[in-house]
């Protein structure tokens, strides 16, 4: 699959419109890509009887997935269907650069996508699911362009540990440069290609960690800044979203969306600084929450649609779904389950009471034939 695809801003900045839908389509094409994909290579270690040897980084791959899907969600909501200020454009890219919940040394979504394309090339590899030899011009290709990533990753160690980092890629390199000769000469490396894969992602893997992980322990303040940015902003959306919940279904969750003001200025000594990013990481957790309840509560509002489409979709199939009995039925589950907001009750004994006439009908074209 493709690569994620990089925000068009700087942190608070305010890219254009169209520029920001472009993003956040590619970011849910990625988002719906990586799933399918982790299923599938989920599915292929069950297969194999090797569930347990990836059980971690198959862990690790799907919390980093959720956290961006997560953090695709308030985008989307913050989009509001193209009903975006500057302020609203600007909490967009405060999202994407902003911290995730949940990741590995606090990383943020370009981060995260970058990890989660090295674990999912990694697990390729150790399941040995990579092309055949024909592929090996392609996979060549996509190594050269990792290492491209890692020596840029490289260069943001720090000048007194870079030596280790460095030999490290050249070694990759230089076993990268072996195998490309032997494959213009026509040689099988489908046998080399496997582990150097495996070896340059853990590579690029640790370095994306470390990295981030010294950044959180170098400046904890700019931590705290940039999580406050993030909480406010994931606020402001989750108020969005609270806003579209309620107006869609009754009853609607009703979580308070906490006020981030509230906790206070940024504190600016290390003693004070502890005790406030527990408190933010609370204010994240409640965040967090809500998000989902209302994610849920929308949901099921539109599960139930589905529902009715498949009944629909059934009577049709059985020549029944024009009897007024049963349009009748429908009718009146379209109607109140777009009504807004839409009473969640009387939808779900809507929708089952048409179930009712569709299995009655049959039962009776049954009995009758």
């Amino acid at each position: 699959m493709s690569a994620a695809p990089t925000p068009p801003g700087a942190l608070g900045t305010a890219p254009e419109p169209i520029v920001l839908q472009g993003y956040l389509d590619d970011l849910d094409a990625w988002v719906r890509a990586r799933r399918l994909e982790l299923d599938e290579l989920d599915a292929a270690a069950l297969a194999a009887n090797r569930g347990g040897e990836v059980a971690s980084d198959m862990a690790l791959a799907l919390s980093l997935w959720k956290a961006v899907s997560d953090r695709w969600q308030l985008m989307w909501a913050t989009w509001d269907g193209g009903r975006v200020g500057e302020a609203e454009r600007a909490r967009i890219t405060t999202l994407a650069w902003g911290r995730l919940d949940g990741t590995t040394g606090a990383v943020s979504v370009p981060e995260a996508c970058r990890l989660s394309d090295a674990l999912a090339a990694q697990l390729r590899a150790t399941l040995s699911l990579v092309p055949g030899a024909d592929a090996a011009a392609a996979q060549i290709k996509e190594l050269r362009a990792q290492l491209e990533r890692v020596r840029d990753q490289v260069g943001l160690e720090p000048a007194i540990a870079r030596d280790q980092p460095v030999d490290r890629l050249a070694g990759l390199l230089q076993r990268l440069g072996d195998v490309t000769e032997r494959a213009q000469r026509g040689a099988d490396v489908g046998g080399l290609l496997g582990p150097l894969e495996a070896d340059a992602s853990t590579f690029e893997r640790d370095l994306i960690v470390g990295n981030a992980r010294r950044r959180d322990a170098r400046d904890q303040l700019a931590s705290a800044r940039e999580l406050r940015a993030d909480l406010l902003a994931r606020a402001e959306a989750l108020s969005a979203l609270a806003a579209t919940c309620v107006r869609t279904v009754d009853p609607s969750p009703r979580y308070a969306v906490p006020d981030v003001e509230a906790l206070g200025p940024i504190p600016n000594t290390p003693e004070a600084l502890a005790p406030y990013l527990t408190r933010l990481d609370r204010v994240s957790q409640a965040l967090t929450l809500a998000q989902q309840k209302y994610a849920d509560a929308l949901a099921e509002r539109t599960q139930l649609l589905d529902l009715l489409e498949a009944y629909v979709a059934k009577a049709g199939a059985l020549g029944v779904a024009d009897r007024p009995d049963l349009a009748d039925s429908e009718r009146r589950a379209r109607e109140v389950l777009a009504r807004e907001p839409a009473p969640m009750a009387v939808c779900r004994q809507l929708v089952s009471t048409y179930q009712t006439w569709v299995d009655h009908t049959a039962s009776s074209q049954e009995e009758s034939a």
